[in-house]
């Protein structure tokens, strides 16, 4: 999810936002539970037009799918990530609740502890999408903590390496923010991802690669603010390697959409926005 540079991400109005395992042989559907405390739009709708941000994207060895990376590289989409060796391509399935618990494990308040089933890497792959597009994303002490938590610790150290290189005053300024990642006074920074579904792409033994069909909200709520929360969709492919009896992501991508056409729903003021942030919690997903 980005903020455009285009009016209304950089200075005016908003403007729209792009990039930011069971059975198979049936229909899925991804169920959730509390936690515990734009091509043209189809039907010929009209799209209002995009450009792209400049800031250098994490590469490497890892990809990350963090939505605020692609909250500053809005518009161009993203190669999927590359399959596993012994890997093979299961038919595309889409989800559907299965009647199991969710996992009763955390590690750094993330979901952890997930089986080595399809199920299993279907519900890492959209708890990690929860957690790497959250705000704590935007805090060095918290990021460090999620991506700890969800990935590979073999592409950890150099991984935050980059993304303290992509985290800068000069980026938190792009997106409206204090110089230590903080909103200004007065405002709430939201950026909260939110999966829609999911589907297993390539499956191995010990990795398979997951779509992660997400809609997410970004922007600064409270009056007077520049970058109003705005709706993205994104779809985020995550490879994820069995590691230390868990699934962690190894490598992962962001590419926009697929994405509905907008409802006739009245816009919300920022109050109602602000308070609806602080007053609702997220989810723990499971399949």
């Amino acid at each position: 999810m980005s903020f455009d540079d285009e009016p209304g991400h950089g200075g005016g109005d908003p403007g729209p936002a792009d990039d930011r395992f069971s059975t198979l042989g049936g229909t899925r559907q991804t169920r959730t539970r509390l936690p515990e405390g734009t091509g043209d739009s189809y039907g010929g709708a009209r799209r209002p037009p995009r450009n792209s941000r400049s800031l250098v994207m994490v590469v490497g060895v890892v990809v990350l799918l963090v939505a605020a990376i692609a909250f500053a590289n809005r518009g161009g989409d993203s190669g999927s990530t590359s399959d596993a060796g012994n890997a093979k391509k299961p038919d595309a399935q889409s989800t559907a609740a299965t009647g199991t618990k969710p996992v009763d494990g955390k590690q750094s308040g993330i979901a952890s502890g997930f089986p080595q089933t399809e199920q299993g890497a279907q519900s890492a792959a959209a708890n990690y999408a929860v957690a790497l597009g959250s705000e704590g994303m935007f805090k060095s002490v918290a990021r460090g903590d999620i991506v700890r938590a969800t990935h590979d610790p073999s592409v950890v150290d150099g991984l935050l390496g980059k993304l303290d290189q992509a985290y800068t005053p000069s980026f938190f300024k792009n997106v409206g923010l204090n110089d230590d990642g903080s909103a200004p006074s007065g405002l709430t920074f939201v950026s909260r991802t939110v999966p829609v579904g999911t589907k297993v792409t390539q499956q191995g033994g010990t990795s398979t690669t997951v779509e992660v069909w997400c809609t997410g909200l970004v922007g600064l709520a409270g009056a007077g603010s520049t970058k109003p929360v705005t709706q993205t969709w994104f779809t985020i492919t995550e490879t994820l390697k069995w590691v230390g009896g868990d699934w962690k992501i190894e490598s992962s991508s962001q590419t926009e959409g697929p994405t509905p056409v907008s409802g006739d729903n009245r816009a919300s003021t920022a109050d109602e926005i602000a308070k609806a942030v602080q007053g609702y919690g997220g989810f723990t997903y499971a399949r």
